[in-house]
């Protein structure tokens, strides 16, 4: 299998809908937000940070950052990868692209998330990317933390 080159690239008025029609498996549904939904609200929230997640040029999925520096406090708000695209290890790479965005950040110790628990969750994915629960729920989502 020859080596696929994931990025993070702006959502522009040229690649708005490929990213809105991207979806999750049915199954998953209920765990993620529809990439309309984030994308909107975003540019509600200006803590908000955003992108597109590319397998070379093919769109694979979105990921959604609250940044407050002031703070130093930052949120994985969203990450989700079509359900064609999955099992390819692209999660892994965007979240990899994501942590090291963090990173440059100031006073970045730590990336908290949150999911919702169930059967199709992501709790797996998360935790063995070395997330750690934190045993704090917060409206119905367990809260998770990666030390950074």
């Amino acid at each position: 299998m020859r080596n696929v080159e994931v990025t993070l690239r702006e959502i522009t008025a040229e690649t708005v809908r490929a990213i809105c029609a991207l979806e999750v498996h049915p199954t998953q549904r209920d765990y993620v937000a529809s990439n309309a939904v984030s994308i909107a609200q975003a540019h509600f929230a200006p803590q908000a940070w955003f992108r597109a997640v590319y397998a070379d040029e093919v769109p694979v999925g979105f990921v959604m950052l609250s940044v407050d520096p002031d703070a130093e406090e930052y949120y994985l708000w969203r990450l989700m990868i079509a359900g064609e695209h999955q099992g390819k290890g692209f999660g892994r790479q965007a979240l990899d692209l994501t942590v090291e965005h963090v990173r440059t950040l100031p006073g970045a110790r730590e990336l908290v998330s949150s999911f919702v628990p169930g059967d199709a969750g992501p709790r797996g994915f998360y935790l063995g990317y070395g997330f750690e629960e934190t045993g704090e729920v917060e409206h119905g989502e367990h809260v998770i933390r990666l030390a950074l």
